[in-house]
C-alpha cells in the first residue's frame, strides 16, 4: 500500500508544479507588489485553468502525502517521493521546454540512484 501512495503523491505533486509553472509562465514576470499589484495576480491565480488545475494537483500530493505518513515512517516517505525530482526535471525539457543542462541530469539520476539505496 505505501507504494501506491509514493506513486499518488510523486505523480500529482509533479502534474501540479509543472502545470503551475506553465500557468505561471504564461502570466510573466511578477514585478508590481503594491496591493494592487498583488490583488491582479491573486485574480489570476484563481481564475486561470491551468493554474487551478496546478494547484488541485498539488492539494492531492499533499494529502495523499499526509495518506503515505499513515503507513510507514517519515525517514522512508521523504526519501521516495524525492522521486518526484526525476519526474519533474524530465517533465520540464519535455513538457516546459526548458533547456536542462548535464548537471541537473546527473542531480536527477544520482536523487533516484539514492531512493533504491532508501527502499532497500
Amino acid at each position: 500500500m505505501k507504494w501506491l501512495w509514493v506513486a499518488i503523491t510523486v505523480i500529482s505533486g509533479t502534474i501540479g508544479d509543472v502545470l503551475c509553472a506553465r500557468g505561471m509562465a504564461m502570466h510573466g514576470e511578477l514585478d508590481d507588489f503594491r496591493p494592487t499589484g498583488i490583488a491582479r495576480i491573486l485574480r489570476y491565480m484563481v481564475t486561470h485553468k491551468i493554474v487551478l488545475a496546478g494547484i488541485a494537483g498539488d492539494a492531492i500530493s499533499f494529502f495523499s502525502f499526509l495518506a503515505l505518513l499513515s503507513v510507514t515512517e517519515l525517514n522512508f516517505a521523504v526519501p521516495a517521493t524525492a522521486l518526484s525530482y526525476v519526474f519533474k526535471t524530465a517533465s520540464a525539457r519535455w513538457y516546459l521546454r526548458e533547456r536542462v543542462g548535464w548537471g541537473r541530469w546527473a542531480g536527477a539520476l544520482l536523487v533516484a540512484f539514492g531512493i533504491v539505496l532508501v527502499s532497500l
